[in-house]
This record gives structure tokens, sequence and C-alpha cells, in this order.
């Protein structure tokens, strides 16, 4: 079974300039608290290289559980939105007054319990990226989640003139740059398969010389 990630997208404006949270004032004004300090939580885990991502499908399930309508494309522009802001500020090694601060300029309407959490969550955890490079080195590329493959044998085909032969399925599931999650699926000859396996042999070959 597919599991959806949202992988996190970044605006490496720093919070000198203000932070659009735009239309997801009012999705955020619908997340409890506590649900809402989980997913600062994930994003902080994250940026932290501690997960792969915020698993958007995981959430509204247990949102839905607990009462709250909430799709995983809303969902995902609250991930992106806060995302940015945590990684903003760990870029510019905000210290808990200067975030609060920046904070408190941008966030607009957003609902005060919410600029509560994301101050808690930064006071807590901002620490951590001080000194770090690890964020400076997240950027605006998407990430493979899953990559699988099985073998197959074709048994009927219009254009086939050999039944029978054998073929490689591939399912690929990726996060772009933007958090949305694709899975898509390809054949492949067994031609066509060794030229890739000779490819990643080769990009192995030089990751190791590395």
């Amino acid at each position: 079974m597919w599991r959806g990630f949202c992988k996190l997208t970044y605006n490496w404006i720093t919070l000198f300039f203000s932070v659009d949270f735009g239309s997801t004032t009012d999705i955020i004004q619908t997340i409890p608290q506590d649900l809402f300090a989980e997913i600062c939580e994930q994003i902080i885990q994250y940026l932290r290289h501690q997960i792969s991502g915020v698993n958007t499908v995981e959430l509204c399930q247990r949102f839905q559980t607990a009462g709250i309508e909430i799709s995983a494309s809303d969902l995902a522009k609250v991930v992106n939105t806060v995302s940015s802001v945590f990684s903003n500020a760990a870029k510019n090694k905000l210290s808990p007054e200067e975030f609060s601060t920046r904070l408190g300029s941008a966030a607009g309407t957003l609902p005060k319990q919410a600029l509560q959490v994301i101050r808690h969550v930064w006071n807590e955890q901002g620490n951590s990226f001080t000194g770090s490079e690890g964020v400076n080195n997240i950027g605006m590329v998407g990430q493979l989640i899953d990559f699988q493959w099985k073998l197959g044998m074709a048994v009927a085909s219009d254009s086939c003139r050999s039944l029978k032969c054998p073929y490689i399925t591939m399912a690929v599931k990726v996060a772009d740059a933007s958090g949305h999650v694709t899975s898509k699926s390809f054949e492949m000859t067994v031609p066509q398969f060794q030229h890739f396996y000779s490819q990643f042999k080769e990009m192995a070959s030089v990751l190791e010389t590395v």
C-alpha cells in the first residue's frame, strides 16, 4: 500500500520580509492546537533529517477520527507554509526573541493559539539548528519516496510478435518540489532494464570514489 508523504517545499526569502500565510490561515483555524503542534514537530524533525517527510495521509485520517474534515491538499498548504517559516528561521539562525518578533509582524490574522504553538516549538528546538548547515543543504528538488519492480510475462498483445516475452514493471513514487506525491508505473523490456541497471552500477562506482 502506498503511503502519502508531503514532501516539504521552501521559500528562501528570509523572515526579514513577510511570510504570506494567505489562505492557510482559514485552514489552520480548523486544526486543534494539539494536532497543529504535532504538525510543527514533524516539520522540525524533517528539517533535522530525522524523517523523510510529513505523512499527510496519516494525519488526515487522524483528523477525520477526531471529527475534523480537512483534505490532504489543504494540509499540504499548511505544512509548506509553516516549514517555510522554520526553514527561513533556521537559515538565518534566529534567536527565540528575533523569531517571535519576525513572526508577529508576518502572521497577519493567524490564530493566537497557532502563533503560540509555532513560537513554543521554535523556542524548544530552534537551538538545534545553531551552527548547523543541514537546512541550507535542502534544495528545491524532488525526492524519491519508493521504488519497486517486478518481472512479468506477456500473455496477450496486439503488437508483440512472440508472446510469453519477459518484461519488467517499474513503480516509482516521487515527491516533487511543490510537495505533491505522484506514483508512476511503466514497463521496460529486458534489454532496457539491463541498460537501466548498468547506469545505476555506474553511479554506484562513482559514489565509491567520493
